[in-house]
């Protein structure tokens, strides 16, 4: 199973690369696939490059569902598990 996440553009860098930011999390990553991105854009991320561009609203829906499920797997989790959010 593969997994790609949204996260809000934050800066074009030098050729191809950009810095991404997702829950306070700042990571280098590749735009070479979205050339149209800018930031303040919210791109699917997958591993380390940026796959499609999507709007804040889809992307505001999909980040609130990963916090679902973080939430509620943390709930179950037995005491002394640390899980750890996107």
């Amino acid at each position: 199973m593969c997994l790609a996440i949204p996260a809000l553009l934050i800066e074009r860098r030098e050729g191809d690369q950009a810095l991404v930011e997702l829950g306070g999390i700042r990571k280098p990553i590749s735009v070479a696939l979205v050339p149209e991105a800018v930031p303040g854009d919210y791109v699917i991320v997958h591993v380390g490059h940026a796959i499609g561009v999507l709007d804040e609203a889809e992307a505001s829906r999909t980040l609130a569902l990963f916090a679902e499920l973080a939430a509620s797997e943390a709930a179950e989790a037995p005491p002394g598990l640390v899980i750890s959010s996107v």
